[in-house]
């Protein structure tokens, strides 16, 4: 089990990785953050990406099999020089928040940091 700064500082490990933060997509402010942020700033990041999040979270397209913790798991936007992951947070309680890595797409492995993400997700305890 990991806190938010254990979390964000293990993902900022992950090959590629520029910068980390954990968004509350309902309010759109971070939680906490790592490294640089896109356009130097995490939070007009972190705003930007919790509205992304909102609308694939809340679209009814994605709610076939829904879990109690909503119908996505992950958001993967790529760029021309970068990828953005979003991973969606289980709780116990009615949770609203995800993990955003952003990496740099020549140096980063898309599949393993998928994998990294869900395995920091996993062990983050949010108190």
């Amino acid at each position: 089990m990991t806190g938010i700064d254990g979390c964000l500082a293990e993902a900022m490990t992950i090959p590629g990785a520029r910068g980390a933060s954990l968004v509350d997509w309902t309010s759109g402010l971070a939680l906490g953050e790592a490294g640089e942020g896109p356009g130097r700033d995490h939070e007009s990041a972190a705003a930007d990406t919790a509205e992304l999040a909102r609308l694939a979270f809340e679209n009814s397209a994605f709610t076939g099999a829904a879990a109690r913790t909503g119908p996505v798991e992950d958001l993967i936007v790529t760029a021309r020089g970068s990828y953005h992951l979003l991973r969606f947070v289980e709780t116990d309680f009615d949770s609203s928040v995800f993990l955003y890595l952003w990496l740099d797409r020549a140096e980063a492995n898309l599949a393993v940091a998928l994998f990294r993400l869900k395995g920091l997700t996993d062990r983050l305890v949010l108190a």
